[in-house]
């Protein structure tokens, strides 16, 4: 009897170790820091949309099955070939970078079934470059507006992604090939423009001097006739006396005449 217990613990032993062999890795789940995951339940309710794993280890049954999402922020570069507002060609390299929404893989997975990179970033990422380059001249998308290019492709792209569970961190031109002949035009306007600025700077700076000195000129001015105005002879006598007695006081050897001078104002002689 001890046998029969023995062979049967050792039978089930063996299957529950068979079992794990073949349905092990389909049980027991490991999301890694960089990944959520969904459930799909064939038997039930299917797609479990609202429902997402986060990073840890999971038991689930093995006939269910665990779709995993990358959450981390990816990038792709792009060469695009566009028109400008005047249809020249040019080509862009563009690079944008980019992650779904944590909670809403379900709803991502739903829609591209994995694949929404090809299916959904990108053909957006193009679509909204050629219809902003479109709206603006070869010069002003490789010099003057730039920055305000890559705002709206970001504002236009960023909109439709994100009605679609995927948020844009950037779009970034990398770089701007135009035709050379097109090309050495606009940096010889840009040099000449940067030259006209230079100019203009120094022109302005030699006005201000030359306003500062007219105005230093004219306050000079309207002091020495304030004060000639305001000196009469006897303010005149009275600071000559004044200097006559502080040149008196000092300790120089001196011979002061009295009534000596112009006007009966003193005479001091020297040794």
């Amino acid at each position: 009897m001890n046998n029969n217990k023995k062979t049967v613990a050792i039978v089930l032993g063996v299957v529950v170790l068979l079992l794990l062999l073949v349905f092990g890795n389909r049980t027991f789940i490991i999301i890694k820091e960089t990944e959520r995951a969904v459930l799909f339940r064939p038997f039930n309710d299917g797609l479990q949309k609202d429902k997402v794993y986060v990073p840890g280890f999971h038991i689930i049954a093995p006939w269910n099955r665990v779709i995993k999402y990358e959450v981390a922020e990816q990038q792709r570069e792009e060469r695009l070939d566009v028109l400008d507002k005047n249809g020249l060609s040019l080509a862009l390299d563009v690079t944008v970078r980019f992650l779904p929404v944590f909670d809403r893989v379900g709803y991502l997975h739903e829609q591209f079934r994995g694949n929404y990179i090809n299916n959904l970033v990108i053909p957006e990422v193009r679509s909204s470059v050629r219809r902003v380059a479109g709206r603006y001249t070869a010069e002003e998308i490789y010099s003057t507006k730039r920055t305000e290019v890559e705002s709206a492709i970001v504002t236009e792209t960023g909109e439709v992604l994100k009605n679609n569970n995927i948020t844009m961190r950037a779009m970034l031109i990398r770089s701007i090939n135009l035709p050379e002949q097109i090309k050495n035009a606009i940096e010889n306007k840009l040099k000449q423009e940067q030259e006209a600025l230079a100019y203009q700077f120094r022109l302005d700076r030699e006005r201000s001097e030359a306003e500062r000195k007219r105005i230093e000129a004219q306050g000079i001015s309207d002091y020495n006739e304030i004060i000639s105005r305001s000196l009469t002879d006897k303010i005149l006598k009275q600071k000559g006396i004044d200097a006559t007695l502080q040149l008196s006081e000092s300790a120089n050897t001196k011979v002061v005449v009295v009534g000596g001078g112009e006007d009966g104002l003193p005479l001091i002689l020297g040794n």
